[in-house]
């Protein structure tokens, strides 16, 4: 009591004090922080800060995936695909993943985004003669087609350097 009666004025100051401080600090974390963060696992693990060029078509055309591309790509796996294919594993037929390889070596390959756009959207068996039972087709009226371009970049890019992507090391 004693100092606020010699020092009337202390309260307010620090009440300012304390104001500014917040404000600064606020300003701040706002003014250092991206406007988009992405999926922590998308900037570490698979390495996308920048937007990355992978392959479109087996005729060598590219795209561009953002960050927040990939990181939508990684959410709609999670809700979707995350069941059967933990880690890039396949879960009712292990012998075929999502690895690289296993794209790779696939009838059609599945090696880019608009050959696994076409396997989302009717998926066939690794062989490519039959209709694939395990896994379920992704019709345009469940997810757009820059959805399902987003959730085949990040299959790609997860099969290109995810540690232990496709393998049963997850």
């Amino acid at each position: 009591m004693l100092i606020y009666k010699t020092l009337p004025w202390l309260p307010a100051l620090l009440l300012r004090s304390l104001a500014m401080f917040c404000f600064i600090s606020v300003g701040l974390a706002l003014v250092s922080r991206p406007a988009y963060a992405a999926d922590a696992y998308v900037t570490y693990y698979l390495k996308v800060t920048e937007p990355i060029s992978l392959a479109l078509d087996a005729q060598g055309q590219t795209r561009l995936f953002s960050a927040e591309d990939i990181s939508e790509g990684k959410k709609l796996f999670g809700s979707s695909c995350t069941n059967c294919h933990v880690g890039g594993s396949t879960l009712p037929n292990p012998p075929i993943s999502l690895s690289l390889d296993a794209l790779n070596g696939a009838t059609p390959p599945r090696n880019t985004v608009s050959a696994l756009v076409e396997y989302l959207r009717h998926p066939m068996s690794y062989d490519g003669t039959e209709d694939e039972i395990y896994c379920r087709e992704i019709p345009e009226s469940w997810l757009s087609q820059p959805q399902v371009e987003n959730l085949a970049g990040f299959i790609l890019r997860a099969a290109q350097v995810a540690p232990g992507w496709g393998t049963d090391q997850f």
